[in-house]
């Protein structure tokens, strides 16, 4: 299924971002020439989800690059300016791998560190076709050939990489069958990316939705409600054991209680296999303000503490199957990655 948008776009010599932050309201790209601006964007989430930036990390490696030449930086400079891109966002490790891989054409000048990063962005854009198309082939095995209430959470379209996405790529492949019959989109708190980009892509998609609180993902599953639940990743250990958005383990306790399939559903980019068990993951801790204040207004006592991690991570006893661009992984009968 095409879209109407793209989350990354490498036109005029420059990166332009869709600004996720103002979305659904404000449809807006930004241009980012220099490193430290685009590390901050990454980093405000003007642009979110590991395939996308891993290919934003690409594509910032030229940024650097660019960066270095114009202001005659030393080669010094631009490794501290790259290392710093490597590690605006821990947890997703497509950034980072992304990063480290077009860093090696560094050496061989700047058309050669494009011409690589442009070929991550299409390799990724081909690899959610397959995983829609191997997701959707694995549900109607499990499911029948019926249409499915299917729930998600976070983001994970084509905002979150540079095609139809990873496990919202896999419902777009089941509505195209005819076999979508409604989604259930968590609003993903604390900044609402179900809500205001999971929507908002259904929305475009024209695949019946609605949205509920994280709090409700439970009740909906123990109460028939749901035929199965998706999500995507931003780093996945050897034996299964996923990270993704604050509140994924939720739904996945919730899949499990009810006996109704869980998938995560990721590019074997994010598949870490250096790292046995989610237990090695590292995870990304916010800051307050994202819980005590709204859209810049308070809304939490004046010193009050919080918790805000970004990730949890799902044991793997929890997870049906890892869906990638290569095959389905079944980590609930003991396959390893």
């Amino acid at each position: 299924m095409s879209t109407p948008f793209t989350a990354i776009e490498w036109r005029e010599n420059k990166i332009f971002l869709l600004d996720q932050t103002a979305l659904p309201s404000v449809e807006n790209y930004i241009s980012y020439e220099s490193t430290s601006e685009l590390i901050s964007a990454i980093q405000k989430l003007v642009v979110r989800g590991a395939p996308a930036l891993g290919v934003t990390g690409a594509y910032g490696v030229v940024v650097a690059m660019d960066e270095a030449a114009r202001k005659g930086l030393t080669e010094e400079q631009l490794e501290k300016n790259i290392d710093a891109l490597r590690d605006a966002r821990p947890t997703a490790v497509n950034l980072a791998w992304a990063v480290e891989k077009v860093r090696k054409q560094v050496g061989m000048g700047r058309d050669a560190v494009l011409a690589t990063a442009q070929e991550l962005a299409s390799e990724d854009k081909q690899s959610s076709t397959d995983m829609g198309n191997i997701g959707a082939d694995w549900l109607i095995n499990s499911l029948g050939n019926r249409p499915a209430t299917l729930l998600t959470h976070c983001n994970t379209g084509s905002l979150a990489t540079t095609g139809t996405g990873t496990a919202l790529g896999v419902i777009r492949e089941m509505h195209k069958r005819g076999l979508v019959k409604e989604v259930y989109a968590d609003e993903t708190r604390p900044l609402l990316q179900g809500s205001r980009l999971t929507a908002w892509e259904l929305m475009k998609s024209e695949i019946p939705y609605r949205i509920q609180p994280d709090g409700a993902a439970a009740m909906a599953i123990m109460s028939g409600r749901i035929d199965a639940a998706l999500i995507g990743a931003d780093r996945i250990a050897k034996n299964g054991d996923s990270a993704n958005k604050i509140g994924s383990l939720s739904v996945a306790l919730a899949c499990h209680a009810a006996g109704i399939p869980f998938l995560v559903v990721a590019p074997e980019s994010t598949v870490d296999r250096s790292i046995s068990t989610g237990a090695d993951i590292h995870i990304e801790i916010r800051g307050d303000d994202e819980l005590t204040h709204f859209k810049g207004i308070q809304v939490a006592p004046d010193g009050a503490k919080t918790f805000n991690p970004a990730f949890d991570v799902t044991p793997a006893k929890y997870v049906s199957a890892v869906i990638t661009e290569l095959k389905a992984y079944e980590i609930a009968k003991g396959q390893m990655l």
